[in-house]
């Protein structure tokens, strides 16, 4: 039955992908970028160091319980635990198979315009916010939503985006993260995907109940650990691949403008495959312009709406200038250099044992051995995916809550479970294209809300 559902459903849902990444997606991304680079002139360049000040300046482990919301840093945390997920491994390598190493330099033009647009979505997040009486704090694009416009057409942008974010994040995004972990385990452990699925809903399910506090305590401790060990690992292998780095990051620039030398096709198609690759999976590794990590950073307890919207401008730099780049020369330096099995592109006999979902765990392989290279990829991308369904839980009830109310956030959680679930049980080339296809329409209605909404910004920035 579920391979039936999957054969009648993919081509439908990729062509839907392929028209909004194509034609859509880009041009909202960027001119969002664009737009709030200018407003704010270049935030993500004058407000840098500041930023990197408020992250790392009083980093710590244990920020403790509070009245209400979290710490700046909690935040942040549960920001990048929702920004490096799967997309940073899994994500990246599809995005380098499908449109070549030169993928990797249109994510990084899409993250540096996009911390100018988290920038942006965090502040209207602070300024829009709801906080009741008893402390419980609700932030997110519905709010500034329906502060852009009020009326009929307001509650329904945000009803949009509401039900867009609960299926794209609360319930199939979260397919994505057990599916990743599900098959990575079961390549480096032997283990069977339903084991895992099993594991992880009893581990979420009580971290669910634990509400906000619980998770915020958890992910402040996890994101930080599980960056350090990563960076760590990738490091060794590009200290180990030195003499192919020069060539690693000459492959980023050069298959940016000539990808059809690596992936084939014509220049035009090539090119636009790269293009939207990168676009596609940046804005599914950093997430700035899609509107769910405003909802993270409402919950920060802050003096003024700009300091948590620098912060959040270093998540984007973190998740995708740090994380994702380093999984990326890791792939390129090991497999697509001189006598690599990608070197002549993703084509032929090769394509029959590499895919997405071991793509990574082959790379680190090269150095660490093909046993131990699985492994460390099955534990980063535990971590990494663990973080995010905590993350994006919290993000898809805050708007089941808006849309339902509070006595529907059982029956919420018990979806969402049952999704994680299911996830490890389907194939990973439908549960990403239906992931894709929310993520595309979540950014429509919060980027015209962003677009209405840049004098407000503009105030804060410049105040």
């Amino acid at each position: 039955m579920i391979e039936t559902l999957e054969t009648t459903l993919m081509p439908v849902v990729s062509g839907i992908n392929t028209y909004l990444s194509n034609y859509i997606l880009v041009f909202l991304l960027i001119a969002t970028g664009l737009f709030y680079s200018v407003r704010t002139r270049f935030v993500q360049i004058r407000c840098f160091g500041e930023g990197m000040r408020r992250v790392f300046g009083s980093l710590t482990l244990r920020g403790g319980r509070h009245d209400s919301g979290m710490s700046s840093f909690q935040a942040l945390a549960t920001a990048i635990a929702a920004q490096v997920g799967t997309g940073n491994i899994v994500g990246s390598s599809g995005a380098i198979l499908a449109g070549g190493p030169g993928a990797i330099f249109w994510m990084w033009i899409i993250a540096f315009f996009g911390m100018a647009t988290i920038y942006a979505e965090a502040v209207l997040a602070l300024e829009t916010r709801v906080v009741e009486k008893d402390g419980t704090i609700y932030g997110g694009p519905v709010y500034y939503i329906t502060t852009a416009f009020k009326g009929a057409f307001g509650r329904f942008l945000a009803g949009f985006f509401a039900v867009a974010i609960i299926l794209a994040l609360g319930f199939m995004g979260c397919m994505v993260q057990s599916n990743s972990i599900g098959s990575t385990f079961q390549t480096a452990f032997g283990v069977p995907t339903w084991a895992v699925g099993a594991a992880l809903v009893l581990i979420c399910g009580v971290i669910f109940l634990g509400g906000i506090q619980r998770l915020a305590s958890v992910v402040e401790k996890i994101v930080p650990v599980m960056a350090a060990i990563f960076l760590a690992g990738g490091l060794v292998i590009l200290v180990a691949r030195i003499s192919y780095l020069p060539a690693t990051i000459g492959m980023i620039f050069k298959y940016a403008f000539q990808p059809q030398a690596i992936i084939g096709g014509g220049f035009g198609y090539a090119l636009k495959e790269a293009v939207s690759q990168g676009a596609k999976r940046g804005l599914f590794s950093n997430e700035a312009g899609m509107g769910s990590t405003p909802h993270a950073h409402a919950q920060a307890n802050v003096a003024d709406p700009h300091d948590q919207g620098v912060v959040a401008m270093i998540g984007v730099f973190i998740d995708t200038f740090v994380v994702l780049t380093l999984n990326a020369l890791v792939i390129i330096s090991t497999l697509y250099t001189e006598g690599g099995p990608l070197a002549g592109g993703y084509t032929g006999a090769v394509t029959e044992t590499l895919n997405k979902a071991n793509l990574a765990q082959t790379a680190f392989g090269v150095v660490f051995g093909e046993r131990f290279g699985a492994v460390f990829v099955a534990v980063c991308l535990f971590f990494f995916a663990f973080s995010t369904v905590l993350s994006w839980n919290l993000f898809g009830k805050i708007n089941n809550i808006w849309l339902f109310g509070k006595k529907s956030v059982p029956v919420y959680s018990v979806i969402a479970l049952v999704f994680i679930f299911l996830g490890t049980q389907m194939s990973n080339d439908l549960v990403w294209e239906l992931t894709d296809m929310f993520n595309n329409l979540m950014v429509i209605p919060n980027a015209i809300a962003l677009f209405a909404l840049g004098r407000v910004v503009t105030r804060v920035c410049h105040k």
